[in-house]
Order: structure tokens, then sequence, then C-alpha cells
């Protein structure tokens, strides 16, 4: 590309759903976007030339995961994750603040050192500070990095939302400070504060003090209510900058990224197109469907009339229910596939309607229709 720095472009608004643009060395990324999760390296069950057919700019990889399997050295090899998976697209890799999180039986914080992780494969002790952290990032070529963090699980206690706060600010700081000057590669900062205005305020402003090239909101998706998300963001995205991306983390549902998407968040990555591709669930626009349903048994219907993407719509719902009942891993490749195509779709056809001012329309269409 001819333009080798990282920047965002808001190009119109309706109402406040956001239609714009990060620019990278490795590509654009039209927003608002869904990222495909690739913990380790990989989307699960899909091939990349695939991913690439449904019209997907930016992948997630994770520091924590990536760390232990392949290991630095190995990345190293490759240059980073790109090569590694044959992957020239962006790639956003989360810091490994949630796992502090999802493996709290295997780790203690420590606000001066970081993350003492126990390994959840062999055991071993890792430390995953601050610096290592974005080392680690580094090694792996992100295109967007992110700061290491402390996610609290869903509390109403103000008291472990704050100490949460003042580790992760501290945390940010020293991340800024090892990522150094690269115009080239993004840092966004991480704001906490449960479902606490008051505490979402002093997270954001903490972190734009510091300065990021972006802002993630963490510490929501961790079992909270759908209506109980909308009005913190309703409360609080306001107090993001307007010129830089924003970027709800581990969300979601059709639903919940389009009443996001509502409030004026960007960018969305979420496990739940390939997770539920693996049970047999599929998103559609005719809804969600259960392939496993004996219903489905006979039917030769392919699973969306709609679907753009060239080869899905040669398998009909009867095939795919006796794959799934067989537990073939074709199953879960096809519907992983599908769902992720239909993502896609889906993001594409909220930024037409944000483009053509009719957004408001379209999120009164489909907000309930998913759930």
């Amino acid at each position: 590309m001819q333009n080798q720095e990282f920047s965002f472009e808001l190009i119109t608004q309706s109402g406040s759903a956001r239609l714009g643009r990060i620019i990278t060395p490795k590509g654009e990324i039209d927003t608002p976007a869904f990222m495909p999760v690739g913990t380790q390296g990989t989307v699960k069950g899909i091939f990349t030339d695939d991913i690439l057919k449904t019209g997907t700019q930016i992948i997630l990889g994770n520091t924590y995961h990536l760390l232990l399997r392949p290991g630095i050295d190995i990345l190293k090899k490759f240059n980073g994750l790109h090569k590694f998976m044959n992957w020239n697209k962006p790639i956003l890799t989360d810091s490994g603040g949630y796992q502090i999180m999802s493996l709290s039986n295997l780790n203690k914080i420590d606000k001066d050192i970081g993350a003492v992780f126990k390994s959840h494969i062999d055991g071993k002790k890792i430390i995953l500070s601050p610096e290592k952290s974005i080392q680690v990032q580094k090694s792996i070529n992100s295109d967007i990095i992110m700061v290491l963090d402390e996610c609290p699980k869903l509390t109403e206690d103000k008291k472990i939302i704050s100490k949460a706060i003042d580790v992760s600010t501290h945390w940010a700081e020293r991340c800024k400070i090892e990522f150094g000057y690269n115009k080239s590669k993004a840092l966004f900062g991480i704001a906490q504060g449960g479902l606490h205005k008051d505490l979402r305020e002093e997270s954001i402003n903490n972190l734009i003090e510091i300065g990021f090239d972006g802002y993630a909101l963490g510490g929501l998706a961790v079992g909270e209510t759908q209506t109980q998300m909308f009005k913190i963001l309703n409360e609080t995205i306001h107090f993001l900058p307007e010129g830089k991306p924003r970027y709800l983390m581990g969300v979601g549902t059709p639903s919940d990224i389009l009443g996001a998407v509502y409030y004026g968040i960007d960018m969305f990555d979420c496990v739940l197109p390939t997770r539920s591709g693996r049970t047999g669930l599929a998103f559609t626009w005719q809804g969600k469907l259960n392939i496993k349903n004996s219903k489905y048994q006979g039917d030769k219907s392919p699973l969306d009339p709609n679907c753009e993407l060239k080869g899905l719509n040669k398998y009909s719902k009867s095939y795919l229910n006796h794959l799934i009942k067989t537990n073939e891993m074709m199953a879960s490749m096809l519907i992983s596939l599908h769902n992720i195509n239909f993502y896609q779709q889906f993001m594409s056809e909220i930024r037409k309607n944000i483009k053509g001012g009719t957004f408001a329309t379209f999120y009164k269409k489909y907000i309930n229709y998913f759930n």
C-alpha cells in the first residue's frame, strides 16, 4: 500500500452509528467491522482462503496462547503470524488480559510484575508483564496491538472494579512506553468500569490522558444482560474520542452488534460464529437455525438462499443435518464458514444502511430478529 501509516477516517454517521475506514500498511478495514477470532493462528475449522472469500478484512489472534504455542522463536522465523498462517491482511491481537479473567484459577495479579500464570498446558510458570505482552505482540507482528489489562468478572463491587482500573491504567502507561513510536502500527487502550458510568468515565479519561490510537471497551460480554450492556454504552460512548476507532471486545450476537453500532461502536470480535457452527447452529437471514433439528432431515433447500458465497448453497439442510448427526467434521467446517460469511454480509448491510441514511429502519427490523 502507498499509505504506510495507521489512520482512521470517520466518513459519515446515521444517528450515532458511524461509517468509517481504518487504514493500515496491510490493508484497509471498513467499519463497523467484525473480526473473526483466530486465537491460535487459525479461525477454527476454516481455510484461510475461504475466510478471505467472506470479505473479512481483519482477524484476531491471542497473545497468551501464541506465546505458549508455537512460541515467539517460531513466529520470529516467519517474521510474525501473517506468513506463519498465510494471511496477508491486518491482524489485531488481544493482549492476554481476557485470560487473566478466564484462567483466574491459574494466575495471580501483581500490579508491579504483571500476571503470573501457570500454563494450562504443562503447568509451567509464565510471567506476562505489560512489557512482555507488547514484546510478544511485536513478535506476532500485529497491526493493532492491545494493552495488557485486568478484566474483572461481572460484579457490582465497585472496590474490585476500581482496583482493576488502577492496575489497568498503570499497565497501559507501561505498554505505551514499551510500544514506543511506530506509525505503521496501532496501540489501543482498554477501558474497564463494569456497569458503572462513573468508573467507565474515570477509566476512559485515564486512557485519553495517556493517548492511544484507538479505544476499546473491555469487561462487557462477561455475563451481563443485553439491556445492561446497551445501557452502559448509551451512558458512556460520548466519553470516547470521536476521531478514534471504538472497539467493543468479545461481542457478540448479530443483535448485540447491531445495538452497539446504534450507540456508536466501530469494531467487534467474537467466537460465536464458529463455536455455534461446531454445534450445528446457523445464523441466516431467516433467523437462527438449529440444523440438528429433525425437521431438517429431509429438507432439500440450502442453508440460506440469500448466501452470496459460491459453493455454500450447494449443500442441503438435509445433508448438513446428516453430517452433524454423524459427527463428521465437514459439518462444523461448512456451518462455521457459513456463519462467518453471514456475519460479514450483516456488517456490509449495516455499512450500506449507515451510508444511505436508512440505518434506523434496518435497526428496527433486525434488533430482535436473532434473539
